[in-house]
């Protein structure tokens, strides 16, 4: 899949991006039905800026089920990461919003005297977040723009806990079980699915830390010192250096990290650098000021946790013979399901699903996505991500109704030829509103000028009679910028979700343009995105 042009990263602020591969064909110019259409909106369809798009709309009252506008009803959309509605509802539907994840630890062999003759194995159960969001006070934690896609948007925020607070917490678990050593190994077992290609970058399982990254932090004490290269989480698995070079105001800035995904994670002495140059006038875009986040790819999960566990539990005074970094020895692992209460020492409990559900959808976190598809075709009998695309299809078209040629999807997450049409869309959220996860997966979506991939989209607000929407329109994002080898070409947006509207209507929308066309500055995306809040503002104030 090809990845994002540098000129929409520098959107960060508005967008969260997707990258995809190459959408097939012209642009067909289908005729739409237009006559229900508010002028204020047709204004928008009809600008100059979208003279070679195309636009489509699909309103639904959720109480009457009346179609109140449908515009390019049969036209399959990109719809990017809109798509994630399907991967995470389907989930949340499957085992419940207040689902936990249970990760144990076992041992295997004999204890004598606190010395494990045998091997200790952590089994992987899919906790997307392994205890590393869980604030001082509880919570779970989020950020508007958060590390996942650090790189495409040149720029993140860092959330506040320990990213190996689960595995220490295990680690604890371990020591307080009695071990006081481990003789043998220490083992990850992430068989719980066959791990999938994640965006061509490396093989995800069912064991993540950090989001399955490395966290490079570039920050500066005072405007006159030079730029300091940190990182986390610290483990012998993965180290950074860096040469990167302070430069005098005015200068270019430029950052390279090599390798972005280190294939040697598993063997010790695995760098990655950070090179480049930062001028000593530089800010940071998205948030305006430092640190400055970039991310190395953990491309080998299984070894990455193997050494932060090892880690963990010498940290937790038990003794492990064996070496800290080194590949995940699976061919050490017992006959897949065979474990026993009996051998248990630590689990780990995860945060209900439903808080998954909003750092999926609010910050549009891909990976999340795509193994919540995975995890949703374990619990209905498949272990990949090809059945499990097979067995969701199955799903919309039979429990949801919606036509088996109204989509096509390729993953989670919204990568690849991503389509739908506005129908299918609108008849999925329908159908969340009548099940019993409906208000855990509408609070897990960005909220007009509030939070999420939506707080930031607030131009609505200069027309005192749109400014009531702040709040009422619960929508997920989607962003399609492809690089080509003439620029980048800005090949779809949408939005896709619920408006209380002003007259109390409770309506499901989705909104597609697609084919913007090549774009040469910043200005298209910002207007775009404006335009889309602003056309969902029209809608909860006309419904």
């Amino acid at each position: 899949m090809s990845s994002l042009p540098p000129i929409a990263a520098r959107a960060a602020l508005l967008l969260l991006l997707a990258a995809s591969l190459v959408f097939p064909g012209g642009c067909s110019r289908d005729r739409s039905n237009t006559q229900e259409l508010s002028q204020d909106i047709k204004a928008i369809f009809g600008k100059e800026a979208y003279r070679n798009a195309t636009w489509g709309l699909r309103v639904v009252d959720l109480d009457t089920g009346a179609v109140i506008q449908d515009v390019e009803p049969e036209r399959q959309f990109l719809i990017a990461s809109v798509r994630k509605l399907f991967s995470v509802g389907a989930l949340l539907n499957q085992i419940g919003p207040a689902h936990t994840f249970v990760t144990p630890v076992h041992r295997q062999g004999t204890l004598n005297g606190g010395v494990l003759n045998g091997d200790l194995i952590l089994v992987a159960s899919g906790d997307l977040t392994m205890g590393g969001r869980k604030n001082s006070d509880g919570t779970f934690a989020i950020k508007a723009f958060d590390h996942g896609e650090a790189n495409a948007l040149e720029n993140a925020e860092l959330t506040t806990p320990d990213p190996l607070a689960g595995y220490a917490e295990l680690a604890r678990q371990v020591a307080a079980s009695g071990i006081t050593r481990v003789s043998g190994e220490v083992v990850i077992d992430d068989r719980l699915f066959v791990p999938f290609r994640f965006r061509n970058e490396f093989n995800a399982s069912a064991i993540f830390v950090n989001d399955d990254v490395v966290d490079v932090i570039i920050d500066r004490t005072s405007p006159a010192a030079a730029y300091s290269v940190d990182w986390r989480p610290k483990s012998a698995a993965f180290a950074v250096a860096s040469t990167l070079q302070t430069t005098p105001a005015g200068t270019d800035d430029e950052i390279h990290l090599d390798p972005e995904l280190p294939p040697c994670i598993g063997a010790p002495g695995c760098v990655g650098t950070v090179s480049g140059q930062l001028p000593v006038d530089f800010v940071p875009p998205v948030t305006g000021a430092f640190p400055l986040i970039r991310t190395f790819r953990i491309v080998e999960p299984a070894n990455y946790a193997r050494t932060v566990f090892i880690e963990a539990l010498r940290n937790a005074g038990v003794a492990v013979d064996a070496s800290t970094v080194a590949a995940n020895p699976a061919a050490k692992l017992p006959a897949k399901g065979s474990y026993t209460s009996a051998t248990r020492v630590a689990q780990l409990v995860s945060f209900p699903y439903s808080d998954d559900a909003k750092l999926i959808l609010k910050v549009s976190y891909n990976l999340g996505a795509d193994a919540s598809l995975v995890l949703f075709g374990l619990a209905r009998g498949v272990d990949n991500m090809a059945a499990s695309l097979g067995i969701e299809r199955q799903a919309l078209t039979a429990e949801f109704g919606i036509g088996a040629n109204d989509f096509a999807f390729v993953d989670g997450s919204g990568g690849g030829q991503t389509r739908a049409t506005n129908r299918a869309v609108t008849t999925f959220l329908e159908g969340m509103s009548r099940r019993g996860s409906f208000t855990a997966f509408r609070d897990a979506l960005p909220i007009l000028g509030v939070d999420g991939s939506l707080v930031s989209t607030n131009e609505f607000e200069r027309d005192p009679s749109l400014a009531g929407a702040k709040g009422k329109v619960f929508a997920k994002t989607g962003t399609f910028v492809e690089g080509t080898a003439t620029g980048p070409v800005f090949r779809a947006k949408s939005l896709a979700g619920y408006i209380t509207a002003k007259s109390g209507r409770r309506l499901a929308f989705t909104l597609a343009v697609n084919e913007v066309g090549p774009i040469t500055s910043l200005a298209p995306i910002f207007t775009t995105v404006q335009d889309i809040g602003t056309i969902a503002a029209i809608l909860w104030r006309d419904h």
